[in-house]
């Protein structure tokens, strides 16, 4: 009876040992979503969209913009370390998307 006792101790041990061995395998997967926006210099935004932003969004800085075939914009605008995405269309009225 110990002999049985001993080996299945031997024998829960051993696998107990091997299923710790086993190394993590983390996997990353990113994806990019192309959304039909092409970046635009920023000082071929309209006159309208960036008096627009002035308004709504006092004290921030235009970081990038992009322009569709719809003739909307996306904005990327910063206050500080806080940072915002913004669409308007060409007479400078925000779109919610």
């Amino acid at each position: 009876m110990k002999k049985l006792v001993l080996s299945a101790a031997i024998v829960l041990g051993t696998l107990s040992v091997n299923a710790a061995i086993l190394p993590a395998i983390s996997i990353t997967q990113s994806v990019l979503i192309q959304d039909g926006f092409t970046e635009v210099a920023a000082d071929a935004v309209p006159a309208a969209v960036k008096s627009t932003i002035e308004k709504s969004f006092p004290n921030t800085k235009l970081e990038k913009a992009y322009k569709n075939e719809k003739n909307e914009y996306k904005l990327e605008i910063s206050s500080g370390d806080k940072k915002y995405t913004i669409f308007t269309d060409a007479s400078g009225n925000i779109i919610k998307k």
